[in-house]
């Protein structure tokens, strides 16, 4: 159940009498946010605003935070809890305190979801990698794109030193709803594939690199310097950004295609 369709199914219970004005008010003392402890405040009213549900960025929080928020999100939660950046060690702390975790090692996301999350959303979201050193980010992209209902399609290792493995494979372009692009050292895949795309592609450049890679910063630019049209760039190594942004384009897309008469 959706945040409106819950907070619908409450009013209705109110007016039929189920519950008394007084549970209810309970109820939605916590529904915007809610305190956890005294160091954080979960947003539950993030999907209302902006159609996906709050995540948790993993880096930083100790296993005791982590398991704190989750649990409180899980409680609320209308599908999915997730956290990202989550290191294999900090995942050994985390199953023992939340059941039912799963974890996705290289993506490093784990999450309270079905095992085999349903697509909810119309479109393609497909995710192409320059090197396999970018899979990281490539993969939490792809993960986060599919925690959050969307169908995606995965290309891995077709960076432009070997661009006939990109040519051969053209078919994921074109089937494409939205493309998310992922490489690091100069980052000109991205180009590339826009140059052969008729939908939006979202970059996102990686700190894979020798030196002068300046730990993502030179595909970055290259990224924001492209010469082929509808190349939109998150910031280096943002894969979670990325997968966001391309999700919003095809949830944009479909209410848009819903209003027409």
């Amino acid at each position: 159940m959706t945040q409106p369709e819950a907070l619908q199914s409450l009013l209705e219970s109110v007016a039929a009498g189920d519950i008394s004005p007084i549970v209810a008010l309970d109820k939605l003392k916590n529904f915007a946010f809610e305190s956890v402890g005294d160091f954080a405040k979960i947003d539950h009213h993030r999907r209302l605003r902006t159609g996906f549900p709050e995540v948790i960025w993993g880096q930083g929080k100790t296993p005791e935070q982590i398991a704190q928020i989750m649990e409180v999100m899980r409680d609320r939660a209308d599908d999915i809890v997730m956290a990202t950046r989550i290191e294999p060690q900090v995942y050994t702390q985390l199953q023992i305190k939340v059941p039912n975790l799963k974890y996705y090692p290289v993506a490093r996301i784990c999450a309270v979801a079905p095992n085999t999350p349903t697509p909810q959303h119309p479109g393609i979201i497909s995710l192409i990698s320059a090197g396999t050193a970018d899979l990281p980010v490539a993969e939490e992209a792809a993960v986060t794109a599919e925690l959050c209902g969307f169908q995606v399609r995965r290309l891995w290792d077709v960076g432009v030193a070997g661009i006939h493995r990109l040519l051969n494979n053209q078919q994921v372009i074109t089937e494409a709803d939205v493309l998310i692009v992922v490489a690091g050292m100069e980052g000109a895949l991205a180009s590339v594939v826009a140059g052969l795309a008729d939908c939006p592609v979202v970059a996102v450049p990686t700190s894979v690199g020798y030196g002068a890679n300046f730990g993502g910063l030179a595909p970055l630019l290259t990224m924001l310097n492209s010469c082929a049209v509808g190349v939109g760039v998150v910031n280096i190594d943002n894969g979670f950004g990325g997968a966001m942004l391309a999700g919003q384009i095809l949830r944009t897309a479909n209410k848009l295609q819903r209003s027409l008469p």
